[in-house]
């Protein structure tokens, strides 16, 4: 039997601060954006940058974990799948879309202090455990 597989994973950099808010039923949702970039040379030897920008969504726990340890600037390995949500905008009447990665694992690529271990932002966490080698199922 054929499967199908929808799977993203892109190490890039926060273009803001995760923003965390709660549905109707209390369910935590993180949503930001990152920024993976890519450079490539032209056959006259010209530098070029490209950047491609992602929305990103974390659901209940590791939403949190994003609000947390996450912050703009920050280096982040992001694996997922990609969704597409469809609205109708109620000022215009139009029908908008957006295609967004919900993150199924994130792994914090930097040194950087979680934005708990700022003063005016609670007690001192521990960071999230980060899986080894024994781990990895291959």
């Amino acid at each position: 039997m054929a499967r199908d597989l929808n799977k993203v994973m892109i190490i890039g950099r926060l273009g803001v601060d995760p923003e965390l808010r709660y549905t109707a039923s209390d369910a935590p949702v993180a949503t930001f954006r990152v920024a993976a970039s890519r450079q490539w040379r032209d056959q006259n030897g010209d530098l070029h940058d490209e950047t491609e920008w992602f929305n990103v969504v974390a659901w209940n726990r590791l939403a949190e974990i994003c609000h947390q340890y996450l912050s703009r600037g920050a280096r982040v390995y992001i694996e997922g799948r990609l969704q597409t949500r469809t609205w109708e905008d109620a000022q215009s009447g139009q029908t908008r879309s957006r295609v967004e990665v919900i993150v199924q694992d994130m792994i914090l690529l930097d040194q950087r202090p979680s934005r708990s271990d700022e003063p005016s932002r609670g007690p001192r966490r521990e960071p999230p455990p980060d899986i080894g080698d024994d781990d990895i199922p291959f």
